[in-house]
């Protein structure tokens, strides 16, 4: 399975659409910051599953400050990392995905490209698919194997 990586996108929707049409993902993840963006994906991509998480650009708007699900046998937490204060440092994100037992871990907030381990939790983040970077991550899960390939726009 195929997921395409966005965060931090603030406004810079043909970035994401031109990068849906590019990468061709099963599921799309973005991690904050004008989750509103993700209006026009969801309307010109409808078939795709499209998940989302607020930054604190988005103030109050609806949705989840952490999601976390299970797909291809995996479990994953998606945050914006501010209310983790990742840009100080990773270790309370990492506390909190061990503490919720996660295989993947995936934020933005700092706009920059960063992949880890730690033990068994994968750690990512895309980067800002704005247009000051256009960076984003393309993760795949084949036969239970976690691989990841960071991308400019």
């Amino acid at each position: 399975m195929k997921f395409l990586v966005l965060s931090d996108s603030h406004g810079s929707i043909n970035n994401m659409l031109n990068t849906v049409d590019y990468e061709a993902p099963d599921v799309i993840l973005h991690l904050g910051d004008y989750m509103s963006d993700c209006d026009s994906m969801i309307k010109m991509y409808p078939q795709i599953l499209l998940r989302s998480v607020r930054g604190n650009s988005d103030g109050r708007f609806p949705g989840l400050d952490v999601d976390e699900f299970v797909m291809e046998g995996k479990r994953f937490m998606l945050t914006h990392g501010h209310l983790f204060g990742v840009k100080m440092g990773k270790s309370k994100i990492i506390n909190a995905a061990k503490d919720r037992s996660i295989d993947i871990l995936l934020f933005g907030h700092t706009h920059s490209q960063y992949h880890s381990t730690d033990g068994n939790i994968t750690i990512l983040n895309p980067g800002s698919i704005h247009a000051s970077t256009r960076e984003y991550a393309v993760l795949e899960i084949k036969n239970g194997i976690i691989e990841h390939e960071f991308k400019r726009v």
